[in-house]
């Protein structure tokens, strides 16, 4: 298992970057992509930030974007489609993974 857990980690690092895709609604599709992000907008507003966790778990990773919501993320989103995630995310349950995403590349902490 660290063999797969090391290999993503040099994947995260020199393979391709993440995109973000964005899609009209509130709530997330049933499917995600396997690499990139969805960011949900409904009206203009963004609502939420979805992804499969990146260690490989498959779990769905939702994060609140909303202005009001608690905790909050804030996304921003480069001229090539790369997300930055602030602050990190880090996961309680489960897998218990802890990571930046900056420019598309998943950063993990120790």
């Amino acid at each position: 298992m660290k063999v797969i857990f090391w290999f993503r980690r040099i994947w995260d690092r020199y393979g391709p970057a993440r995109r973000i895709e964005i899609l009209e609604g509130d709530t997330l599709p049933a499917t995600l992509p396997a690499r990139d992000l969805v960011l949900m907008r409904d009206d203009g507003e963004d609502w939420s930030v979805g992804m499969r966790c990146p260690c490989g778990c498959g779990d769905t990773i939702e994060l609140m974007v909303l202005e009001n919501a608690q905790p909050r993320w804030d996304v921003a989103v480069d001229e090539v489609d790369r997300p930055t995630l602030h602050p990190s995310v880090w996961r309680n349950a489960g897998c218990q993974s802890h990571f930046w995403i900056r420019r598309g590349r998943i950063h993990w902490c120790r």
